[in-house]
């Protein structure tokens, strides 16, 4: 905690700030010096300082391409006296976003990394033949998308002898680390983990559902792979992330035993990959996926994606088989049979789309009534509504099917044929997801194998007996598993995804993801207690309850009792909002100021914009809402990142205020202006300004931006078809100088292309204007508001 406390002492770590650039660095080089005095003899420690410049794109964010100039990297080698071909790469970050002390998370990887290359590395007994370097990379810019790690595995000479690599990240404050990412390919990477590692999480559910892009986010992890070509394993803290990137993540809130754990996890792992015999010639182990998942964090299973098609198959088969003869035997009722239970499976489907439709109505309602994330703070108020809904449509659905369609049928027989429809659901799923490739198929087959299972071995019982009470404990232990697994894995999805409602934009409904997140769990859960329906007296006073729940909850929702945003100093879950003072100047294709303004421009991070935060500040009103410049690329507003998609404009507002007038403002100048080969214009740029600046491009009608001199030469464009350069640089770098080239079938009288140009000021003393302190301090308690001053200016040539 000493080392925590010294870290957070320099405050906000912005790359390109003193505290990010040399106070952090010098610290971090002292620290490791004086491991490096403590050392044996028996091994070697090298230090090494880069500060890299360099460009890619990257299709995070709807795609964008990056730039940095002298960001810092911090490494570390250790490595056995006699020397190492090869080597195992530990990455973590130390910078921060603005206004924020620090991601502690990130500090304390850095401080297991610490404790790591210390006492136990260096150590006399920690190498065993074959010996690999350990190579620990304190990166100084991961929070501007991945910069450093860019710089290190293109440029610095270590990274050609890296074969695999550990990257630490955080999307939460404590707990568990999860395993959320590995290879690709290169199963014996999560073999390695599972070997040494001591307290297990890991999940491919968790890989897959990253990889599709539905979570906002990206890690080093993708660098590491592909520019570096190199496997490995990206795990994280998950918990609480309602504070990720607030003033409330702050060393007090972590724990002794998340420290512990963490440090015991990784130092085992480093060491087993460090005497590992296949990290020498890990491409040779590079065949197929792995399926893995772990059991209540006790351990882990873990098996080649080849075995699980094949186990899949080999289960849908038997399933296969089981319902066939239930069906078709015998010959002279296989009609009747197949008939009931084509009933019983499309009244099974009815039932899960009745609940999603209803409880999605519900959501939207809620939505539209400005009672959004009622349960962000309260979370039991989302399965107190849309949970009691969904369990409720089903059970009515059912109900009124056993009364009115199945009114004189054996109820004993109707059990059995809704089982055997859901297990055809199932065996269904299981198929398409198998085809497909998704390794998250194993989840379907735990739903077909351990009810099959389960019902062969009662058939006898309840076709002898009917519903006994030894029938329902024998079907309950045979649903064990399964139901056990689920809902663990339903409290990692809930943990990861409700925090992250409260920061995925304005446009997409937080209570509509939410409620369908929970119609699938219901729909999950309830699968094999369908049958249950049929084989009760009444179901009366179970739907009396739950529609009571559900009606109760919903009047106190709307009535604006769950308010959604908490400043519990025990348990913060604050509302996001930044704020940028904002000067603007437009220019015309002579270089003429066609129009100019100042503002502060607000916008919130969630659906709810700032419709909670306007009575704060009346000033904030439907005359101020931010208006879109049509003619300007990301509508003429000064984007630090490319998600423009995310927010709508009716859900921010542009408030008037003085010009801004930095004490270093952007230097933009056309050097050069080329005719080239095939109707094509090249124009050569020199800009000059803060550490963080945004470029934006639109070419006009009749004209392409064919080339560039970033990234790797092709531009990629974002959505909306506009271009968004990333730029960022650390202390004493040199003016940046770039070239665009444009092919245009011909010049209209607006010109070809309009370039606009962002300088974001995220520290010292251009961040804050008194107007936008001011308002700061204006806001409510329960928001966590970051806000800096920036420029926006915009030609056209």
């Amino acid at each position: 905690r000493g080392y925590l406390d010294d870290i957070t002492a320099i405050g906000p770590r912005t790359v390109g700030s003193p505290e990010n650039e040399i106070h952090t660095v010098n610290y971090l080089l002292e620290q490791i010096k004086a491991i490096k005095v403590e050392s044996t003899d028996a091994h070697k420690i090298f230090i090494d300082i880069q500060r890299p410049t360099g460009s890619f794109s990257i299709d995070f964010l709807g795609g964008f391409t990056s730039y940095y100039a002298n960001i810092t990297n911090v490494v570390v080698k250790l490595e056995p006296r006699s020397g190492a071909e090869h080597a195992v790469l530990s990455n973590c970050h130390f910078d921060s976003v603005p206004n924020t002390p620090g991601r502690l998370f990130f500090l304390l990887w850095s401080l297991l990394q610490f404790s790591i290359c210390c006492k136990p590395y260096c150590s006399t007994d920690f190498f065993k033949v074959p010996q690999h370097a350990v190579i620990f990379l304190f990166n100084g810019a991961e929070e501007n998308i991945l910069q450093a790690s860019h710089g290190f595995i293109t440029q610095h000479e270590w990274a050609k002898s890296i074969r695999a690599f550990i990257n630490l990240e955080a999307a939460g404050v404590g707990g568990k680390e999860l395993v959320f990412q590995t290879g690709p390919e290169n199963p014996w990477l999560v073999q390695a983990y599972i070997f040494a590692a001591e307290h297990p999480f890991a999940s491919v559910v968790a890989q897959e559902i990253f990889q599709s892009g539905i979570i906002p986010a990206d890690t080093d992890f993708r660098i590491y792979r592909d520019f570096g070509n190199i496997p490995g394993i990206d795990m994280a803290f998950i918990e609480n992330g309602y504070i990720y990137h607030t003033e409330y993540d702050t060393s007090d809130r972590i724990l002794t035993d998340s420290i512990q754990r963490a440090g015991d996890n990784i130092l085992a792992v480093l060491k087993y990959l460090a005497t590992s015999d296949k990290l020498a010639k890990s491409f040779e182990y590079r065949h197929g996926r792995v399926v893995f998942f772990d059991i209540l964090g006790l351990f882990v299973l873990a098996y080649p994606a080849r075995v699980g098609t094949i186990m899949n198959y080999m289960i849908l088969a038997i399933a296969a088989l089981y319902l066939s003869k239930k069906v078709f035997q015998p010959k002279t009722r296989a009609i009747s049979n197949l008939k009931k239970f084509s009933t019983a499976f499309g009244l099974t489907l009815l039932s899960w789309i009745s609940a999603l439709v209803t409880v999605l109505i519900v959501a939207v309602f809620i939505s539209l009534i400005g009672r959004s994330l009622s349960w962000y703070t309260h979370f039991y108020v989302s399965f107190s509504l849309y949970g009691t809904a969904a369990i409720a449509k089903l059970i009515l659905v059912h109900t009124l099917a056993k009364k009115f369609f199945y009114k004189n049928m054996n109820e004993q027989y109707l059990g059995d044929v809704f089982f055997d429809a859901s297990l055809m659901i199932w065996s269904i799923a299981l198929a398409v997801l198998t085809q497909i490739g998704l390794c998250s198929a194993f989840i379907c087959t735990l739903w077909v194998a351990f009810p099959l299972i389960t019902k062969l071995m009662i058939h006898k019982e309840f076709r002898q007996r009917g519903v006994t009470m030894r029938f329902v404990m024998m079907y309950m232990l045979g649903m064990f598993v399964p139901y056990l697994y689920v809902m663990y894995l339903s409290w990692t999805v809930f943990e990861m995804f409700t925090p992250i409602m409260g920061r995925s934009g304005s446009e997409i409904p937080p209570d509509v993801a939410l409620a369908g997140l929970i119609v699938a769990i219901t729909m999950i859960l309830s699968s094999y207690f369908i049958n249950f329906i049929y084989l009760v007296k009444s179901t009366k006073t179970t739907l009396i309850t739950l529609t009571a729940v559900f009606v109760i909850t919903l009047l106190l929702v709307c009535s604006g009792i769950f308010f959604p945003y908490s400043s519990d100093s025990a348990n913060p879950k604050p509302k996001r909002v930044f704020l940028q003072h904002t000067s603007r100047r437009f220019h015309d294709l002579d270089g003429n100021l066609v129009k100019s303004d100042s503002g502060i421009w607000i916008n919130g991070f969630d659906y709810n914009g700032i419709s909670h935060i306007t009575p704060h500040v009346p000033e904030i009103n439907d005359t101020i809402r931010t208006q879109c410049e049509e003619r300007a690329p990301f509508c003429g507003f000064p984007w630090i990142l490319p998600v423009h998609f995310m927010f709508r404009f009716v859900k921010n507002w542009y408030l008037p205020a003085p010009e801004i007038l930095p004490s270093s403002p952007v230097g933009f100048k056309v050097l050069a202006k080329e005719l080239m080969p095939w109707n094509s214009v090249r124009i050569s740029f020199e800009v000059s300004g803060p550490s963080h600046m945004s470029l934006y491009i639109r070419p006009h009608k009749g004209s392409t931006l064919s080339s560039w001199s970033l990234g790797d030469g092709t531009p990629i464009a974002s959505v909306g078809g506009d271009y968004f350069v990333f730029y960022s640089h650390g202390l004493q770098a040199a003016p940046w100088h770039f070239w665009i080239e444009l092919t245009a079938s011909e010049k209209g009288t607006d010109g070809i292309v309009s370039l606009a140009i962002a300088a974001h000021y995220f520290f010292g003393e251009n961040q804050k204007s008194p107007q936008l302190y001011a308002l700061l301090e204006r806001l409510p308690n329960w928001t966590f508001s970051s806000g800096w001053s920036c420029t926006y200016d915009l030609f056209v040539f």
